[in-house]
C-alpha cells in the first residue's frame, strides 16, 4: 500500500492528511490549543490540510496561516469557495457565481498569505449556475496563475463527467467512510481516471452490531477502532485520501497512526461484510 499519492499527476502528498474544519478560531486558549494542533500536524508529517470558506467565513483559512506560515515546501492547504452569506439575511447558501468564485479565491489568497492556491475544490456544484460558468471561472483563474489544480466536492458520477468535460478534475471530496458508502461508484470513477478522493467524515460509526465488528478487528490488531476504520480507507485504494479532523493533539496522532496499521485479507472481508449488513438494516432517509 503506497503511502504517497501524485495528486494531478504530480503534486505529491502523503495519503493520510488532515482536515481543519473542526479546529476552533475564536481568541483565547481554544485558538492557541489550535494552532498547537496544525502545528502538531505539520510535525508529524502531514502534507495536506483541507479548510473552506466556508469554515468561519475564511477565519480557519486566517488560522492555519497563523499556525504555519511561511510553509514547509511539501505542505499542501487545499481550500473550497462555492458557498457564500449571500441567502436571505445573510444565510450561507451555494452560490457558484462568477463574482463570488473569483471574490472568495482573492480572499484565500490573502488570508493564506499566499500567490496561488496549488489545489482549490468547488465546495458544491450550484444548480442555479451554469456548471460551465462555475468552472469556466475556475479554469480562467487557473489560466491567470491564481489556481494550480481544480477539484470538486459533493458531486455525482454524471456531475463528475459533465465537470471532466470542461475542466481538468484532480481531486473530489465527498463524504465516505466504511460505515457509509452512498458515493461508492463515485470512489470507483475516481480510481479509474486516477482523480484523488478525499473522503470527509472518514470515521462514522453505526449500529451496536457494526461497532462490535470493527472493535473485534480493532482488539486483534491491539489499536483503536478510528484507526481500523482509517485504514479501512487507506486500503480500499490508492487514490484514497482520508482528511480526518480533530481539535486534539492526542486524537490527531492516534489518527495519524494507522497509516502504519495493515490489516489481513480476512479481517477485510469482515470489516466489508459488517458494513454491509449495516446498510442492509438500515432504514433510507424520511
Amino acid at each position: 500500500m503506497a503511502s504517497t499519492f501524485r495528486i494531478g499527476g504530480d503534486l505529491e502528498v502523503r495519503r493520510l492528511g488532515f482536515g481543519a474544519m473542526h479546529l476552533p478560531t475564536g481568541p483565547g486558549p481554544d485558538r492557541e490549543n489550535a494552532l498547537a494542533v496544525a502545528r502538531r500536524a505539520v510535525e508529524l508529517g502531514v502534507t495536506l490540510i483541507d479548510t473552506a470558506h466556508l469554515y468561519g467565513g475564511g477565519a480557519n483559512e486566517e488560522l492555519l496561516a497563523e499556525a504555519l506560515h511561511p510553509y514547509p515546501k511539501d505542505l499542501l492547504i487545499t481550500t473550497k469557495v462555492g458557498v457564500a452569506r449571500t441567502g436571505p439575511g445573510g444565510d450561507w447558501q451555494l452560490d457558484g457565481r462568477p463574482q463570488i468564485l473569483r471574490d472568495q479565491v482573492r480572499q484565500a489568497l490573502r488570508r493564506l498569505r499566499t500567490e496561488r492556491i496549488e489545489l482549490l475544490q468547488l465546495h458544491r456544484v450550484d444548480p442555479e449556475t451554469p456548471l460551465a460558468d462555475q468552472l469556466g471561472t475556475l479554469r480562467e483563474l487557473q489560466t491567470e496563475g491564481l489556481v494550480g489544480r481544480i477539484g470538486l466536492s459533493e458531486v455525482t458520477v454524471d456531475e463528475l463527467e459533465r465537470a471532466r468535460e470542461l475542466v481538468d478534475v484532480v481531486s473530489v471530496q465527498n463524504r465516505y467512510n466504511l460505515l457509509d458508502r452512498e458515493h461508492e461508484a463515485v470512489l470507483d470513477a475516481c480510481a479509474a481516471a486516477g482523480i484523488a478522493f478525499l473522503p470527509w467524515r472518514p470515521v462514522a460509526w453505526g449500529n451496536a452490531g457494526a461497532r462490535a465488528a470493527i472493535a473485534a478487528v480493532a482488539a486483534e490488531l491491539g489499536t483503536t477502532p478510528t484507526q481500523v476504520a482509517l485504514a479501512w480507507l487507506l486500503d480500499r485504494a490508492p487514490v484514497v485520501l482520508p482528511i480526518p479532523g480533530t481539535a486534539r493533539i492526542a486524537h490527531l496522532e492516534e489518527n495519524l497512526a494507522a497509516a502504519d496499521l495493515k490489516l489481513t485479507p480476512a479481517q477485510r472481508e469482515r470489516l466489508d461484510g459488517s458494513a454491509e449488513a449495516w446498510s442492509e438494516k438500515t432504514p433510507g432517509p424520511a
